[in-house]
């Protein structure tokens, strides 16, 4: 067993990757793309273009059309993340305004306020690195100097990541689960074991926007349920999301707080980025139907 892959050089990195079958048109552009973007990075976008039986790319395959998509999944993930974050602040305001306002601002630190198979201890170790890790902040000094480092839980939230505020509804009792799910989406009768599914969904995607990770050709680890919502007599959506890019958007809009301001904020610089870039992409890569555009723009007119 190798102890570890032999270093090269950038052009020996376009020279491995022209081995390999892939078409190289400008090689001082081609040495020029790899200096900006690791080639580990960069060969994770030819996955879908490997030939199944050798280590080899299939005929005809373009750096240059690699390196397109590679700006498409870049350009992508910073439309999503945008709206990532209007979802992910206005689940920290709405959580813990239900929450304070029934159990109290410190009521978080109870958990007799949470299901009884919740890991409370995990939930407030984590939250006290946190508060370790941003001792720095002012809002933190404040509250250990003049509070004697109690947190009310809206203060609390702006140190969870997604990720805890995913496990914080999780770890709700299942009567409140189902109380926040009406208030925050009214018009969906959304189930809470449905927008417990999403949440963790989210989680993935926003973490994968967050450290610069591929969206392209990527299956995510989890499944969105898909809801039972009618609108006129009808199911809105009649088959699984699934766990590609298109899922998640589909979560995504589900989710996102502003269902006015959708069209405008994501979905049109969605539209056009996948216009600018249609040449280059496989939409069954990335999970889109053939009526994507009629699905994230009209199943939502009704909110």
């Amino acid at each position: 067993m190798k102890q570890s892959k032999e270093w090269l050089s950038f052009g020996e990195q376009l020279d491995k990757l022209i081995a390999r079958g892939c078409i190289v048109r400008d090689r001082d552009a081609a040495i020029a793309a790899l200096k900006r973007v690791n080639y580990y990075r960069f060969t994770a976008y030819l996955l879908p273009f490997r030939e199944r039986e050798a280590d080899a790319y299939k005929k005809g395959i373009t750096f240059e059309r690699v390196y397109a998509i590679y700006e498409f999944d870049r350009k992508m993930r910073s439309i999503l993340f945008l709206a990532i974050e209007e979802i992910e602040i206005f689940l920290r305001t709405q959580f813990s305004y239900y929450h304070a306002e029934k159990y109290t601002p410190l009521g978080y630190l109870n958990p007799k306020n949470f299901h009884g198979n919740c890991r409370h201890n995990t939930f407030i170790e984590r939250f006290e690195r946190e508060v370790e890790r941003n001792h720095s902040l002012l809002f933190v000094k404040h509250h250990k100097e003049n509070y004697s480092g109690n947190f009310p839980l809206w203060v609390a939230v702006e140190l969870f990541s997604f990720s805890a505020l995913s496990r914080f509804y999780s770890d709700l009792t299942t009567s409140d689960q189902k109380a926040l799910s009406k208030i925050l989406y009214p018009e969906m009768s959304l189930s809470n074991t449905v927008l417990a599914s999403w949440l963790r969904c989210l989680t993935d995607l926003r973490n994968t926007c967050a450290h610069y990770g591929r969206l392209y050709y990527r299956t995510f680890p989890a499944m969105p349920k898909t809801p039972h919502i009618k609108v006129g007599g009808n199911d809105v959506f009649e088959s699984p999301l699934g766990s590609r890019l298109f899922g998640m958007i589909c979560v995504l809009q589900y989710l996102y707080p502003k269902p006015h301001a959708w069209q405008s904020e994501v979905l049109e610089p969605i539209a056009a980025l996948l216009d600018r870039y249609e040449a280059h992409i496989d939409f069954k890569h990335i999970g889109f139907p053939l009526n994507w555009e009629a699905q994230l723009r009209n199943h939502l007119t009704y909110l």
